[in-house]
């Protein structure tokens, strides 16, 4: 008998993968079930979809279909391997439903999705435009991802920071009382006076590092940089750690130090090197949303609340958790308001 070669080789290749991925799937599947808690209503899913486990998100099967995207159209293979997008997904299809039902064209744009709805309406029959329903899907799913998620997970390491480090923790609350005070809430126009704060939350997005490898990029086109030519099509990853934790720009790359970001006068000073966010025309969408959440939350929360490590309990570790994003390991804290 002789051997396999060529297209047999490979043919049966495949079937063996997807066989043995199938075996592996059904003694698995215990692991699939959604890995967060009951949420709010009326729309349960959407405070869900925060408290993701980030650690198992990226299984091996994930890694697997990463190569090997051909497995994909295996029917119902994705909505098993990846239950929280999938479901997250299906949440939003609803909520763009009701936004499609509820607007109204003579009004103005209530928000970004009604104003990506109006270019949509306009570029009915022409293939070449952008604005379409998959891109709104994906674009309102970018939001959410970039500008809620992260921040949730930027939050969480401010917090433990916070208890870790209670002599910066009552630094920016003294900051806090001197320039809002404890009757109104924080608005943006006080990070202006208040470079302390604004040092504390840059260093915790710096320290935490969530996404230290960014998103992948795909190139548009054949081009060249610094001697390399790229073709077009070719993924591209970035290291942001490796900005964010440079020796040589940073005074203590692996410490917690608000000075990162204060000059001699204690003024805040935001260095080149701080792209938590990557940079250039293919930054993060959510930034600008991400910027004044953490701002109004992490002011917010320090406002009302005194955080620290309960008692009876050991200091926990600031080492992070790798796993779809970087975060903080589980901790207890004790909240007491002020």
């Amino acid at each position: 008998m002789g051997l396999l070669t060529g297209d047999a080789l490979w043919t049966l290749g495949v079937a063996v993968a997807i066989f043995l991925l199938l075996v592996d799937l059904m003694h698995r599947r215990q692991r699939w079930a959604a890995r967060y808690p009951p949420g709010p209503m009326p729309l349960p899913g959407l405070g869900n979809l925060l408290q993701i486990d980030f650690q198992n998100m990226t299984n091996s099967f994930q890694k697997v279909l990463n190569v090997v995207p051909v497995l994909l159209r295996i029917p119902g293979l994705p909505g098993k391997v990846f239950p929280a997008q999938k479901a997250f997904m299906a949440l939003l299809d609803e909520l763009l439903t009701e936004h499609r039902m509820t607007r109204d064209p003579a009004q103005p744009p209530r928000d970004l999705t009604d104003a990506f709805l109006a270019e949509v309406e306009k570029a009915k029959g022409n293939p070449e435009s952008s604005f379409n329903d998959e891109n709104l899907r994906m674009v309102v799913a970018d939001l959410f991802t970039a500008g809620m998620v992260t921040t949730s997970a930027t939050l969480a390491w401010a917090l433990l920071l916070m208890i870790l480090h209670p002599d910066v923790q009552r630094r920016v609350q003294q900051e806090i009382d001197e320039v809002i005070g404890q009757v109104r809430p924080p608005e943006m126009g006080d990070q202006a006076c208040m470079p302390f704060t604004m040092a504390v939350i840059h260093e915790v997005q710096r320290f935490g590092d969530i996404v230290p490898l960014g998103v992948p990029h795909l190139t548009t086109r054949d081009i060249e940089l610094q001697g390399f030519f790229i073709p077009k099509g070719t993924t591209l990853v970035t290291n942001l750690s490796s900005v964010l934790k440079d020796e040589t720009v940073w005074e203590r790359p692996l410490r917690f130090h608000p000075g990162h970001f204060l000059d001699a006068q204690g003024c805040f000073v935001k260095r080149e090197a701080f792209m938590p966010f990557s940079a250039g025309r293919r930054a993060c969408l959510g930034e600008p949303l991400a910027r004044m959440e953490l701002f109004l939350f992490f002011t917010c929360l320090l406002q009302r609340f005194t955080f620290s490590v309960p008692a009876g309990q050991p200091r926990p570790s600031d080492h992070g958790v790798f796993g779809a994003m970087v975060t903080p390991p589980p901790y207890q804290l004790c909240a007491v308001p002020r």
